[in-house]
């Protein structure tokens, strides 16, 4: 039996691992160097696109690599198939949703020192766009982010102004809306004091 081609195998790893991966991830498992793994995955992607009645796609999000269901078709699943997000995340996501491109110190802000694992956690669900902007992150939230919470849209500002208008029907502040969304963690959230976010990218 002859051994799978590399795309293949990354395939089998990213499928099985039902998770986003990194680049470097992936090299150490197959031990592979990275430019190797990342022209695997090109492969690997324009292959999943070609393949016809394909269920699938393979989406990069901020270096991280992953499986999703096509957006075509992800209304279509039961929410019970929705990623498991832990309560104690859903605050940075909605923090992050209401005030978005947000940047990471701003989130460590309100949140506390705590905000950096949960924006790694958050990314690697494939939830949060993280991308390097000077010292900080620059934060978005993606498609994958948009179909868990239900939301209609997918480019950030519309998931934005969505986020703000289901808190103005609730009366609430970004903070109050976060809080709410983990009440067991008893968080204490900082309210939003820079207001310069209103400008645009």
């Amino acid at each position: 039996m002859n051994s799978p081609e590399l795309a293949t195998i990354l395939e089998a790893i990213l499928f099985g691992a039902g998770r986003s991966m990194s680049i470097e991830e992936l090299s150490d498992l197959v031990e592979k160097p990275k430019g190797v793994i990342l022209v695997a995955l090109n492969q690997l992607q324009k292959s999943i696109s070609n393949r016809e009645s394909c269920a699938l796609q393979l989406s990069e999000i901020s270096g991280r690599w992953i499986f999703e269901v096509k957006p075509e078709l992800s209304s279509l699943l039961p929410s019970s198939f929705r990623p498991d997000i832990p309560q104690r995340l859903l605050p940075a996501a909605a923090l992050v949703a209401y005030h978005q491109p947000m940047s990471q110190s701003q989130l460590v802000e309100m949140l506390g020192q705590k905000a950096y694992d949960h924006v790694r956690e958050l990314s690697n669900l494939g939830l949060l766009d993280r991308r390097r902007e000077g010292l900080t992150r620059r934060l978005t939230t993606t498609r994958r982010f948009a179909e868990y919470f239900g939301c209609p849209e997918i480019e950030y500002r519309k998931v934005r102004l969505w986020f703000r208008n289901e808190a103005e029907k609730m009366g609430l502040t970004s903070a109050q809306l976060a809080a709410s969304l983990a009440p067991e963690e008893q968080m204490i959230i900082t309210e939003f004091s820079n207001l310069s976010e209103a400008k645009e990218i």
